[in-house]
């Protein structure tokens, strides 16, 4: 059945709760590699409550219930298994806090025709129990197979690289097990745990999810271009462009910019993209 564009831009999705304490936001940081090294004071400051700030990444976890609720929107009849997650963007109204609950209000802004697919545009204010709006995510959503309506195909991607060698470079070494442990922040696809299903999907194993390379990225360019200072991110927007096998390392190059840093990340070992049209934008110091 074809997407209702009446029906479904402008559309509100139903609203989820969410909270998080110390506990979940240190969870978070181990399950994209913060800690490594446990003696490193920076290290800690991920990872121990004494000192404890808040990746701004870790805004896509308390909106992830919003992209069940997606299924039940009128007219958009969606195939779970063709859904993939192209893009991301988060912004942060400041540092977010070690503990707090919101409300995350959605709605579908935009659908674009991609030919052989569809992308459905997606934003999240979440909102805590003041009515202040902590964060806001935008995702972007590929559905094989829901192209050739005819609609207007959106812009192009942008946060091209410049022509010339990157400012920085950071390897970040990811485990094994990273999937298993990042799955613990409420993203229970199989895909990433499960080695029957990864292979039904066209893995030979399970791959990292895409929002922990998001986070693996995020935080090498807080800590290599903001040293360390987590509120002086502002936005992030990258598109995923390829997975991560768990062990594998990935390689973040930065280019730093006026108000952004650009962004290019892949893995060492196949050099294949896994991140890109990418960048953190800085916080007006205004």
């Amino acid at each position: 059945m074809p997407i209702d564009l009446e029906k479904v831009i402008g559309a509100q999705i139903e609203t989820t709760e969410a909270s998080w304490n110390q506990d979940d936001v240190i969870l978070y940081h181990l399950g994209v590699g913060a800690g490594a090294d446990p003696v490193d004071v920076n290290e800690l400051e991920y990872v121990y409550e004494a000192n404890l700030k808040v990746l701004p990444s870790y805004a896509s976890i308390p909106p992830f219930g919003v992209m069940i609720n997606l299924l039940g929107v009128d007219g958009l009849d969606i195939n779970p298994a063709m859904l993939l997650h192209g893009e991301q963007e988060i912004e942060v109204k400041g540092p977010i806090p070690t503990s707090a609950s919101v409300t995350n209000r959605a709605r579908i802004t935009d659908v674009f025709d991609k030919g052989k697919g569809a992308t459905v545009h997606i934003e999240v204010d979440s909102v805590d129990e003041s009515g202040v709006t902590l964060f806001t995510n935008r995702s972007t959503i590929f559905l094989r197979g829901e192209g050739g309506f005819g609609g207007p195909s959106g812009p192009s991607p942008g946060n091209r690289p410049p022509d010339r060698e990157p400012d920085r470079v950071i390897e970040s070494p990811t485990l094994p097990q990273q999937a298993l442990l990042y799955r613990l922040s409420g993203d229970k696809n199989p895909l990433h745990a499960d080695p029957v299903f990864a292979a039904f999907g066209g893995f030979d194993r399970p791959i990292l999810h895409g929002l922990c390379s998001y986070g693996i990225v995020c935080k090498a360019v807080v800590d290599a271009m903001f040293d360390g200072e987590v509120g002086a991110v502002d936005r992030y927007v990258a598109r995923f462009s390829g997975a991560v096998i768990p062990g594998e390392t990935v390689v973040t190059s930065m280019w730093e910019l006026r108000d952004r840093v650009v962004i290019e990340a892949s893995t060492m070992e196949r050099a294949t993209s896994v991140i890109s049209n990418a960048a953190v934008m800085k916080r007006s110091e205004g």
